[in-house]
């Protein structure tokens, strides 16, 4: 086994003379402000710097100011320690772990952290020792109906005012706990015993097992502001709606509720024709919030209506569904908002949190708020009244060709910024790594409806650009406050969508043609339709409104090693496709862990890739953090999953401790022709309850029979996700799902 599993990449400025480094050095780390040491004096340890908020601030920055770690001495950054969470299917409950994405907290030298299971760990910040766990026991409800399965995301920490003493706040699938940080127990004044039902005080009963949260919540004062999370492919009549409550942290009561879908009468109803607002759900804050906390200014990125993909039952723009929502964060007034999709079609709502900045617009210093977008859209405006600090035109948009569908003409897009991601689809784009890859691909696009971005749903398959995983997703973005730039992890990864047609009472059939149809983004199981590079990290000066740089990001060895890829000449960084997000750093350091089984630090001045570490079998889809703890600046990030096996790793530099094996190995192995082709007899039956439990119940897959053609399409769409199988593990599946659970 390898001592250390990182790569060491020169720095950039290798080039220049011994003098200029030492130089360059001193000023990354700061060390020219510090007085000289008298001789005899020792110094004294650098003080401690917490990451009190999952995005670095309550304006999720994702910037921390630290520069202990540099360009010029990152290449020595290695494993300090690793903290395994343990987490294993539970077979009675018919649950599995899925991505450990959580960022955690840094207070007072102690790490809090959530992990799939929606555990809460408190880990020593300089040992990763840990102090305390609690367990909500959230698979008590059974496998989330989400695709995800189980994740969790964060917690949000208050400091009560009155005692001094630190508190944590979970949400946890319908229930909101108040825990102790010292002892990790639940606050028993709080709710009933520690716990509000976020379930009572909704306009309509909801069933507990649709009702979920991934993401923290945020505290303004002495409130907690909470969003909720709906599986997507929930469509029925009163679905769960996405109400965000503000809650008093020292009781538990409710103090107000906006309603993302207004009621009859409220502003805004008129935008819901045909009386849906009365049953549509869904339109929730599923994603983190952000806070003015001099302001008292909170800011909602609120998600799509019900269903994401048709709209026939809900005519009309659908406010505040696919909004920026400015409210007043002590009395829940609304005070603005801006609509970035019009009547949604795409599940292109706003995916990650908003960022708080201070910008220079036409010579003017301005207190922004900055949205990216799934579509690769970075929308600014002014924090206080909502003005677009960079023009916003309506453009025109394709027609649907489905029956009953009304789309709105026209959609917003900002302009003079640049965009994140390519956007819209074309036969041009169609892979051709080799010509028989080149004419497959064009073969099977030439099936879908391919178009300009905002190409609508169609029955046959609209091929949509950016996909559902952005662009931009949940990880969002990191500002650079010292040199204006905004810098985000971002996929070209498109999507493959039909409408899910809803009856006359707003439901539709529970397997839909989004998880039925023959379909498939794949070759041969895992090579893309579209060309590579499938994956991002941009830099946006937004002083300058330019791209500062755009560079390739990720790797796909599972794609690299592929037999029909053989002899192929591929990219250096085939792109990794991934939802977390990146950080940056005074030390002039961009960290991405963003979908590959690889940690990443860039220079942030050029793109360049100064360090990475080898996570052997563990995919990093966390959004990195940083802090200071006993004179030692550390980087944490989660990595692993779905599935067993996951870890939180922390480095620091002249870390020297060593990875464990994460488990058995489980693909990639490609490999399924020739003398490296395994002859070992596959359980089908155990490959597949072991891979497709990772994400869903068993019983949700099998309910309804499929087509070979359509076990494919899933299959394929399985291994796009993480699912662990080889190429002869996933035809075995199929042929077990294709022979054991067929559609006649």
């Amino acid at each position: 086994m390898q001592s250390n599993r990182f790569v060491r990449i020169g720095p950039a400025y290798a080039s220049l003379g011994r003098g200029w480094r030492l130089l360059v050095t001193a000023v990354s780390a700061g060390l020219l402000a510090t007085a000289p040491l008298r001789a005899g004096e020792e110094s004294a340890p650098a003080p401690d710097v917490e990451w009190a908020w999952r995005g670095g601030d309550a304006g999720a920055s994702q910037y921390s100011r630290l520069g202990d770690i540099h360009a010029g001495n990152v290449a020595k950054l290695g494993l300090a320690w690793s903290w395994a969470t343990g987490e294993q299917p539970l077979t009675a409950h018919g649950t599995s772990p899925g991505m450990f994405e959580t960022t955690p907290l840094m207070i007072e030298g102690v790490l809090y952290l959530t992990t799939p299971y929606n555990r809460v760990i408190a880990l020593d910040a300089a040992t990763g020792r840990e102090r305390w766990s609690y367990d909500p026991q959230a698979w008590l409800d059974g496998q989330p109906p989400n695709g995800t399965g189980f994740v969790h995301r964060g917690l949000a920490a208050w400091r009560d005012r009155r005692t001094g003493q630190l508190k944590l706040l979970l949400a946890s699938r319908y229930r909101l706990i108040q825990l102790d940080a010292r002892s990790g127990r639940p606050e028993r004044r709080f709710g009933r015993e520690g716990i509000v039902n976020l379930l009572e005080g909704l306009p309509w009963p909801v069933n507990p097992k649709h009702y979920t949260n991934t993401s923290p919540p945020v505290v303004y004062r002495d409130l907690v502001i909470v969003g909720n999370g709906v599986a997507d492919k929930l469509i029925y009549r009163r679905d769960p709606p996405g109400d965000v409550r503000a809650y008093d942290l020292r009781s538990g009561r409710r103090v107000w509720s906006f309603h993302t879908v207004p009621r009859p009468g409220e502003a805004g109803s008129e935008s819901w024709g045909r009386g849906s607002n009365r049953y549509t759900g869904h339109v929730n804050v599923w994603p983190p919030m952000s806070v003015d906390l001099a302001r008292g200014l909170v800011y909602l990125p609120v998600s799509t209506p019900s269903n994401d993909f048709y709209g026939g039952n809900r005519p009309g723009e659908n406010l505040y569904a696919d909004s920026l929502v400015c409210l007043d964060a002590a009395s829940g007034r609304r005070r603005w908002h801006r609509q970035l999709v019009h009547h949604g079609l795409w599940d292109y709502d706003p995916p990650a949190a908003p960022i708080l900045a201070r910008l220079t617009r036409q010579g003017r210093e301005r207190e922004a708020v900055i949205q990216l977008t799934k579509q690769g859209f970075v929308f600014a405006f002014d924090r206080v009244t909502g003005e677009p600090l960079w023009p916003i035109e309506e453009r025109p948009v394709p027609a649907s060709d489905v029956p009953g569908e009304v789309v709105n003409p026209t959609q917003p897009a900002p302009v003079g910024l640049p965009v994140l991601v390519p956007q819209g689809a074309s036969l041009e784009e169609a892979n051709d790594l080799t010509p028989a890859l080149h004419a497959q691909a064009i073969e099977a696009l030439r099936k879908m409806r391919v178009g300009p971005l905002f190409t609508p749903p169609s029955v046959r398959g609209t091929l949509m650009r950016p996909g559902v995983l952005g662009g931009v997703d949940w990880g969002g973005g990191a500002f650079d406050p010292d040199t204006g730039v905004l810098y985000a992890k971002v996929n070209d990864d498109p999507a493959l969508v039909f409408p899910d047609i809803t009856d006359a009472n707003g439901s539709a059939p529970e397997i839909g043609p989004n998880d039925a149809g023959e379909a498939s983004l794949f070759l041969e199981h895992r090579i893309p339709l579209l060309k590579p590079p499938y994956a991002f990290v941009d830099a946006v000066d937004l002083s300058r409104s330019t791209m500062r740089w755009q560079v390739p990001f990720g790797d796909n060895p599972a794609l690299r090693a592929h037999p029909a890829l053989r002899g192929v000449t591929l990219p250096a960084a085939l792109g990794a496709v991934g939802s977390a997000g990146a950080i940056v750093t005074a030390g002039g350091l961009v960290f991405v862990g963003g979908g590959d089984a690889a940690f990443h630090a860039l220079d942030k001045h050029s793109g360049a890739e100064l360090w990475r570490f080898d996570t052997d079998e563990l995919r990093v889809n966390a959004t990195p953090m940083t802090y200071r703890s006993g004179g030692r600046q550390y980087v944490v990030v989660a990595a692993g999953g779905p599935g067993p096996g996951a870890r939180l790793l922390a480095f620091t530099l002249d870390g020297t401790a060593t990875l464990a094996p994460s488990g058995p190995k489980r693909g990639p192995a490609v490999a399924t022709t020739g003398p490296a082709a395994s002859t070992a007899p596959i359980d089908a039956r155990a490959s597949f309850e072991r891979a497709c439990s990772q994400c869903h119940a068993l019983e949700t897959v099998l309910r309804t029979p499929r087509t070979a053609g359509q076990w494919r399409a899933q299959v394929d769409a399985m291994l796009a996700k993480g699912a662990k199988l080889s190429d002869a593990e996933a035809e075995a599946v199929i042929d077990y799902l294709a022979a054991n659970h067929a559609a006649h």
